[in-house]
C-alpha cells in the first residue's frame, strides 16, 4: 500500500511538473505577444508596466513612451505580428526568439529578434532596450524616415517643347531686421511691386516664429520676372529658388493645359488610397486634370537608422519613388502662340486640326488667364477679378457649342446632295433678298444679304452665302431626313475626346421642327448649336471622301481614326469641295479676302445672329470662318475661328476672323 502511495506521489510530481512547465511556457509567450500587441493599440504606458525593474531603472516612463511613440508612429507602423520560434533558459532568464513583421509608410518590414524575460513576483517582465524596436538600434541611435519626392510628369507639344513641367520659381521673402529705418515705406514698396496688401505682409512678419534674422516668405514669382531687380533694391528683400510647376506659354494655352493647386478636402476623400496627402498638388483644370492619374508621381519613402553623428548605420526599408509620366500632345506650340496672339483681345476661339489625321494642332480660347498665377499664389482680389470679369477669362470657349450661321450651309448642301434631293444642276426658284414659304408664316421672312446674278444652284448659293437657297433646301430634305442625317454626323452625341465637350444640337429639348424652324436650320440659325471640335470633324469629311476623322490630342505616330464613315457621298464631296474653293477663289465669294497667292484653300464664312427677336439689337453676332488648306507643303490645316460680338469690329463679322487666319498663314508661307 505504501509503495502504491509513493508511486502515485512521484507520478503526481512529474505530471504537476510537466503541467507547470506548460503553464510557464504559455505565460512566457503570452507576455511577449501581449507586449507587442500594445504597439498596434498604441498603449505605450501599458508596455512600460511590463518592463523589468532593471529596464525601468535605465529608462524613465516618459523617455520610453516618447521613444516608442516617435519611432512606431513616425514610420506609420501598423499590423504588427509576432511569431515565436523558441524559448531557452539562460543565466539571466528566458531568452525568446521570435520573428516580427509589420507595415510601414515604405512597405513591409520583417526581421528576427530576441527578447529576454525575467521572472519577477511570479510574473515575467521584459528586460527592454532599444534593440527590441530594431535589432541594430542602439540607445544613442535614431530612426529616420524620409520622403523621396516624385516628379510630376511634363506635358509636351509634338516637337518636344515643354508646355508644363516641374521647374524652379522664385520665392520672395523679407528679413525683418534688415528693412532699415524706413521699414514702413519699404513694406509699402514691396506691397506695390508684388500687388499684395501691406496688411498681408505685416501679418506674415508678425508670426510667432519670426525673429529679426528670419527669412519670411511673402510671395512666389516667376524665375524670369522683371520685378526681381526692383525688389532687390529694397533693403531686407531676399529671393531664393523654390520648386514649382511652370507653364511656359502662360495665358496662350491656359484653357488647354490648365493648372494644379493644393488638394482640397473633397478631392482628398474622393482620391482615398491613391497616395495623396493634405499638402499634395492635384490637377484642377485642363489637361492637368484630365491626365492627373498619369502625370502625378508616387513619392518614395526611405527608413534608416542613424548614429549620434547623423550618419546612416543601416537601411531598414526603401520604397523607390515613381516619377509621373510625360505626356506628348499633337499640339504645335508655335501655332498655339500665333493664333492666340491674333485674338487675345477678343472673345472667341480657334481650333486647328490636321484634316487627314485628326491631330489637334492648336486650341485657343480668349480672353484667357495665366496658369502660372495659380502656382505663384493668387490673392483674393485677383481671384475675384477673374471670376467677376464680364469677359469671362475662365470660360473655355472651345468646349462649348455655338450658333454656326452660314458655316452650316455646306452641311445642309452635303445632306441634300447625298440624299439626292438636289444635284449640282438643280436650281431653286425665287427672286430678291427675302422669301417665305406661304402666308402661314405671317410677317416672318427668310432674308439674305445680296441678290446675285446667275443660277440659284448649290455652288452659287455657297459662293454668295444665300440664306434663302438653304432654307428651301432644308424644307425639300424634310424634317425626318434632316434629323436622321444630323444624328448620323454626331449631333446629340458625345464626341469621345480628351477634354469633355458640349454636345451639338439642332433642336432644343422637347421641340420638333416646324416649317420655319427647319428653314432656319438650313442656314445654321434657329436652335442649331455646334461644338467647334465637332465641326472640325464634320468639315474633315469634305477632304476625306465623306469620312469624318476623329479629332485627338495625345500624339501617336501614324494614328488615324475614322469617327463616322461615309456620312456624305463621294459625288456630294466633289461638288462641295469645288464650291468651297470658289468661295475663296471667286471675286464674288464671301471669303475672297482670304485668298493667299500660292496657297489653295477651301472655306466658308458665317455670321450668326444671336437675336432673341427680330427687334433685338443688343445680342450681337458671331463671326466665323472655317477653312482647309489643300496644297500646303508643311501639311494641311483645318482651321475654325470664331469671335463674339463681331459687329463691333471694323472689318465686320467673319471678315475680321479671316484677317486673323490670313495673317498667320501668310507668315508661315
Amino acid at each position: 500500500m505504501i509503495l502504491i502511495i509513493v508511486v502515485l506521489f512521484i507520478v503526481g510530481i512529474v505530471v504537476y511538473s510537466k503541467y507547470s512547465k506548460k503553464i510557464d511556457e504559455k505565460n512566457q509567450k503570452d507576455t511577449i505577444l501581449t507586449f507587442f500587441s500594445y504597439i498596434n493599440e498604441k498603449k505605450y504606458e501599458d508596455m512600460y508596466e511590463m518592463l523589468s525593474k532593471t529596464a525601468k531603472e535605465s529608462f524613465s516612463k516618459e523617455d520610453f513612451i516618447t521613444r516608442n511613440k516617435n519611432i512606431y508612429e513616425g514610420i506609420d507602423a501598423t499590423d504588427l505580428n509576432i511569431d515565436i520560434d523558441e524559448v531557452i533558459d539562460t543565466e539571466k532568464g528566458k531568452e525568446v526568439s521570435y520573428h516580427e513583421k509589420f507595415f510601414t509608410a515604405a512597405g513591409e518590414v520583417s526581421f528576427s529578434n530576441v527578447a529576454t524575460l525575467i521572472r519577477e513576483d511570479r510574473t515575467y517582465k521584459i528586460d527592454w532596450n532599444s534593440k527590441l524596436i530594431f535589432p541594430e538600434l542602439k540607445e544613442e541611435y535614431k530612426v529616420k524616415i524620409f520622403t523621396l519626392k516624385a516628379k510630376r510628369g511634363s506635358i509636351k507639344d509634338r516637337n518636344g517643347n515643354v508646355l508644363a513641367y516641374d521647374g524652379e520659381i522664385s520665392s520672395v521673402g523679407i528679413v525683418p531686421g534688415k528693412l532699415g529705418e524706413n521699414r514702413d515705406d519699404n513694406i509699402q514698396k514691396i506691397a506695390e511691386i508684388l500687388n499684395i496688401s501691406v496688411e498681408q505682409i505685416n501679418h506674415a512678419l508678425s508670426a510667432s516664429y519670426v525673429k529679426e534674422d528670419t527669412f519670411v516668405p511673402i510671395k512666389k514669382i516667376a524665375k524670369t520676372s522683371e520685378t526681381k531687380n526692383q525688389l532687390l533694391d529694397i533693403p531686407g528683400i531676399m529671393i531664393s529658388n523654390a520648386d514649382g510647376r511652370v507653364y511656359p506659354l502662360g495665358e496662350e494655352a491656359a484653357h488647354l493645359i490648365g493648372y494644379i493647386q493644393t488638394i482640397n478636402a473633397e478631392e482628398l476623400e474622393k482620391n482615398t488610397g491613391k497616395g495623396y496627402t493634405s499638402t499634395s498638388l492635384i490637377g484642377k483644370s485642363g489637361l492637368e486634370l484630365v491626365y492627373e492619374d498619369r502625370l502625378k508621381g508616387i513619392d518614395g519613402t526611405e527608413i534608416h537608422i542613424e548614429d549620434a553623428n547623423g550618419d546612416e548605420v543601416t537601411e531598414i526599408l526603401k520604397q523607390e519613388k515613381q516619377d509621373g509620366e510625360d505626356i506628348t500632345l499633337t499640339i504645335d506650340a508655335e501655332l498655339q502662340k500665333q493664333f492666340y496672339q491674333q485674338i487675345k483681345e477678343d472673345k472667341g476661339f480657334f481650333v486647328i486640326m490636321q484634316p487627314e489625321t485628326g491631330e489637334i494642332l492648336a486650341l485657343v480660347s480668349t480672353p484667357s488667364y495665366n496658369s502660372n498665377d495659380f502656382i505663384l499664389g493668387m490673392s483674393t482680389e485677383q481671384w475675384d477679378n477673374l471670376n467677376n470679369d464680364t469677359n469671362q477669362p475662365l470660360y473655355n470657349r472651345f468646349k462649348q457649342s455655338y450658333c454656326p450661321g452660314s458655316t452650316f450651309k455646306p452641311i445642309t448642301a452635303a445632306i441634300g446632295l447625298t440624299e439626292n434631293v438636289i444635284d449640282e444642276t438643280t436650281t431653286l426658284d425665287y427672286t430678291g433678298t427675302s422669301w417665305q414659304q406661304d402666308e402661314s408664316w405671317g410677317d416672318y421672312y427668310i432674308t439674305t444679304l445680296t441678290a446675285y446674278n446667275g443660277k440659284k444652284n448649290v455652288e452659287n448659293a455657297l459662293i454668295h452665302s444665300d440664306n434663302i437657297f438653304f432654307s428651301q433646301l432644308a424644307l425639300k430634305i424634310g424634317k425626318d431626313k434632316m434629323k436622321e442625317n444630323l444624328n448620323q454626323i454626331g449631333f446629340n452625341e458625345t464626341l469621345d475626346f480628351t477634354i469633355g465637350l458640349k454636345k451639338s444640337q439642332y433642336l432644343n429639348e422637347g421641340k420638333d421642327f416646324s416649317h420655319v424652324a427647319l428653314a432656319n436650320t438650313g442656314y445654321g440659325q434657329g436652335d442649331v448649336l455646334v461644338n467647334p471640335i465637332h465641326m472640325a470633324s464634320i468639315y474633315s469629311a469634305f477632304v476625306n471622301h465623306g469620312n469624318m476623322i476623329k479629332p485627338y490630342l495625345e500624339y501617336q505616330e501614324g494614328k488615324v481614326d475614322i469617327w463616322k464613315e461615309q456620312v456624305f457621298s463621294t459625288e456630294a464631296i466633289d461638288i462641295i469641295q469645288n464650291a468651297l474653293l470658289q468661295v475663296v477663289e471667286s471675286p464674288e465669294g464671301t471669303a475672297h479676302d482670304a485668298k493667299i497667292q500660292g496657297l489653295t484653300m477651301i472655306g466658308k464664312t458665317g455670321t450668326a445672329e444671336l437675336k432673341k427677336s427680330k427687334d433685338d439689337t443688343e445680342s450681337g453676332t458671331l463671326g466665323w470662318f472655317n477653312c482647309i488648306t489643300m496644297n500646303r507643303p508643311q501639311g494641311n490645316l483645318l482651321i475654325l475661328g470664331m469671335v463674339e460680338n463681331s459687329q463691333n469690329n471694323s472689318s465686320g463679322g467673319s471678315h475680321y476672323v479671316i484677317s486673323k487666319i490670313k495673317s498667320v498663314l501668310s507668315n508661315m508661307q
